[in-house]
């Protein structure tokens, strides 16, 4: 070894103790406190703590989810297994993150529901799409009676994200919202599944019985992933919390655009009508693409684009490559940011669709959109600070005379 590469190695050691001391120091003036901000996750009514997950980490990952991931998505191995646990994340200290200059005042007590989208994960998990695939070509007055058994799926209530997914919306939510200043033991941040929402969990418990009031929200803010599949009562449901007063945030685009039926005795969910099909359990046949569109447009303001549409953003601070985008359908919407998109060989060529972040007030409460397929692009640091104040502009400041 020669002189040269000597002094490298001294300086990586001493760089490496000063690492070590200076972490160790942290510990002791820590005085054992948890330097943590608590996340509770809720899942079909209950919750569990770290040490269930941790034990449950080696659970089943087969779900191969068809769409491939790009850049800026987050690796498999940042969360495993997020559901029934105590997910904790660093404490924010003033001045010591990336967001110090963004007030939290607004968001003290704030109380928001993330909720991932298991229905969704579950039509990936080689069923409905296999199935879509193998009847493409079909006649459209076609009833098909064969490979039905592809139109329903098991819910994994532990689902484990592996680098075929997609369906990580809820830890990517997470990997958002840990960087805002109001993740403190003051904040009640809860993550929810599709089967939560579908059981009313979004709303006030109503007695001892179990029972929910829908017109009293339990959350100031819910925040949405890829729900592409969702209940008639899970759609009914959101549509009552933005009613009420509540924010709802759509993370993700191709939202709300098949239906499906939740049988919660056997944690199975079943294709009823969306994604071109229609299903009734005997048969099958062509039907409408986006199963809610009109009544989507009026109270979200917007509608799911296309897949195979070739869209360039001339508007691209986050580095965004086309996937999936929501285009506004709604005058009253808001505009927050036009991607100024391009499509080439659209359908309809003298429609151009707008492709923007916007946002839109629904009755006494408001629906806020990115309008494409944000997990993407989780990890752009400008895309994150983006999103921190745009949470905080609309979160309620500490509203605890309304908190039940």
């Amino acid at each position: 070894m020669n002189h040269s590469e000597t002094s490298v190695s001294a300086v990586i050691i001493m760089f490496l103790l000063i690492i070590t001391t200076y972490t160790y120091i942290l510990l002791l003036l820590s005085n054992n406190k948890p330097l943590f901000a608590e996340v509770r996750v809720l899942v079909h009514g209950r919750s569990s703590t770290l040490k269930d997950v941790i034990a449950s980490q080696n659970t089943e990952s087969n779900s191969n989810r068809t769409r491939v991931l790009q850049k800026n998505s987050l690796p498999s191995d940042v969360l495993q297994n997020i559901t029934a646990l105590d997910i904790i994340f660093p404490a924010l200290k003033s001045g010591n993150d990336n967001n110090a200059n963004i007030t939290s005042e607004r968001g003290i007590g704030v109380r928001i529901a993330l909720v991932e989208s298991t229905f969704t994960a579950a039509a990936y998990n080689n069923s409905f799409y296999v199935f879509y695939q193998k009847y493409s070509h079909v006649l459209a007055n076609a009833n098909i009676t064969s490979d039905l058994n592809l139109l329903s799926s098991k819910v994994t209530k532990y689902p484990t994200i592996i680098p075929t997914t997609k369906v990580h919306s809820a830890f990517t939510m997470l990997s958002l919202l840990k960087n805002l200043k109001f993740i403190t033991p003051d904040s009640n941040i809860t993550v929810l599944t599709d089967a939560d929402v579908d059981n009313g969990s979004i709303f006030k418990n109503d007695g001892n019985d179990g029972s929910f009031d829908t017109n009293s929200n339990a959350y100031d803010v819910i925040i949405l992933g890829h729900q592409e599949y969702v209940t008639q009562q899970e759609y009914d449901y959101l549509k009552n919390f933005v009613s009420n007063g509540g924010t709802m945030i759509l993370l993700d685009s191709n939202v709300f655009y098949a239906q499906v039926r939740f049988d919660r005795a056997t944690d199975t969910v079943t294709l009823v009508k969306g994604h071109g099909w229609a299903f009734n359990s005997g048969s099958a046949w062509k039907s409408v693409s986006e199963r809610w569109a009109k009544e989507t447009s009026q109270w979200v303001g917007s509608n799911y684009l296309c897949y195979s549409c070739d869209i360039t953003f001339a508007n691209d601070p986050w580095e965004y490559n086309h996937h999936e985008e929501q285009y506004v359908t709604n005058t009253n919407d808001k505009i927050l940011m036009n991607y100024n998109a391009s499509l080439l060989h659209y359908p309809i060529p003298s429609l151009r669709p707008v492709i923007a972040a916007y946002e839109l007030n629904y009755q006494k409460g408001k629906v806020i959109s990115f309008g494409i397929y944000s997990d993407d692009i989780i990890t752009n640091e400008k895309f994150d600070k983006y999103f921190d104040n745009l949470v905080l502009e609309n979160t309620p400041r500490n509203n605890s005379s309304n908190k039940a």
